[in-house]
């Protein structure tokens, strides 16, 4: 090695590193890929956490109980998500019928005006039989495999609701708490990395409320000047969507469309379709990079990568947890290349190390 040039070596120095980092960071997706059902509420209680501090610390200023404040946190959160579920479900149940018939009148009016072969939908129904018949037993087995997956999702989400009210419970210890499993050396170094993790985390999450509350205030106004039935419960489904990226919006923007479709028809449904497609174009091109930019400050191209990586590695939850997770790296890289990488070594111990009354 000696033999080599300087900055051969130095590469080689390098490369060692990077392959062991990688090596290490592998080996621990791997290992959060096997541990999901543990993995996932804990990840998904920190996002929630670092969403609902301020209403916490809120409550606890004003000489509320922390156990209470939690829970009454907990419970308003809760309330508002089941209240829009359970608003925009009913609607989409009682005008079902309403839909598949103006789907119907919406493919046949097509097939006149375009002068397409008469085939009824009555054939095409018939077909589908003939495959679900031939296909029943694939069928049954994925309907078992779907009902188990919803009930691991069920598990999940209540465990992670339990996380949040702890997390949010016992946030004022959790500083003392990591001090406590590191070496004393070290306290100060893990303490400011992990309160920059978590900066990232919060201005992620903070960032996504804005523009989740953008887009919920023009889609709701947009079907309100339409006149669709149930636009304030679809307004806040495309609220909670917007914290899923990309497939939320789909889903969201999904429902308020055929809601439309059956109650108002085509043209309408045509019209609200053009609304969700100019709120979805704005929030991806002017408030998502202006918000998170100053949110997160990651480049947008760093989300899509993100996001990709995120999508490949555990689906959905990958695509929902990619960001909060990368915005918590880029955190502690930042607060490690401030302390590293200044010509006069590590710092003193600032401001970023201390603790607050509430973490």
């Amino acid at each position: 090695m000696r033999t080599l040039p300087e900055p051969v070596r130095r590469l080689a120095a390098w490369c060692a590193v990077i392959l062991l980092v990688c090596g290490v960071a592998y080996i621990g997706i791997r290992l959060c890929v096997a541990l999901r059902p543990a993995v996932v509420p804990v990840l998904l209680a920190l996002l929630g956490t670092a969403l609902l501090l301020p209403l916490h610390r809120w409550l606890v200023r004003a000489k509320v109980n922390r156990s209470v404040a939690a829970g009454a946190t907990c419970a308003a959160v809760l309330g508002a998500v089941g209240g829009a579920v359970y608003v925009v479900t009913v609607t989409l149940v009682d005008t079902w019928d309403q839909i598949v018939a103006s789907l119907r009148r919406a493919v046949r009016s097509l097939a006149d005006r375009f002068g397409l072969a008469e085939t009824s939908l009555e054939d095409l129904a018939d077909d589908a039989l003939n495959t679900l018949d031939r296909f029943g037993g694939t069928v049954a087995s994925g309907v078992v495999t779907g009902v188990g997956m919803a009930a691991q999702a069920l598990g999940m989400a209540v465990l992670a609701l339990l996380l949040v009210f702890f997390f949010l419970r016992d946030s004022d210890r959790a500083a003392a708490t990591l001090r406590s499993l590191v070496p004393h050396g070290s306290a100060d170094l893990v303490e400011a990395m992990a309160r920059r993790a978590f900066e990232g985390v919060e201005g992620f999450m903070r960032g996504t409320t804005v523009v989740a509350l953008v887009d919920a205030v023009c889609i709701t106004a947009g079907l309100l000047i339409l006149r669709v039935p149930g636009a304030l419960g679809l307004g806040a489904i495309v609220f909670i969507g917007a914290y899923v990226p990309y497939l939320g919006a789909f889903a969201s923007g999904t429902a308020a469309v055929l809601v439309a479709l059956a109650d108002r028809g085509l043209v309408i449904a045509l019209w609200a379709l053009g609304v969700v497609l100019a709120v979805q174009m704005l929030e991806g091109n002017i408030f998502q990079p202006v918000v998170q930019s100053r949110t997160v400050r990651m480049h947008p191209a760093v989300v899509l990568v993100a996001l990709t990586a995120g999508a490949s590695v555990a689906g959905v939850v990958g695509v929902l947890l990619a960001v909060p997770v990368t915005a918590a790296a880029f955190g502690v890289f930042r607060e490690l290349r401030a302390r590293y990488a200044g010509p006069d070594g590590p710092p003193a111990p600032g401001p970023s190390a201390e603790r607050p009354a509430d973490a």
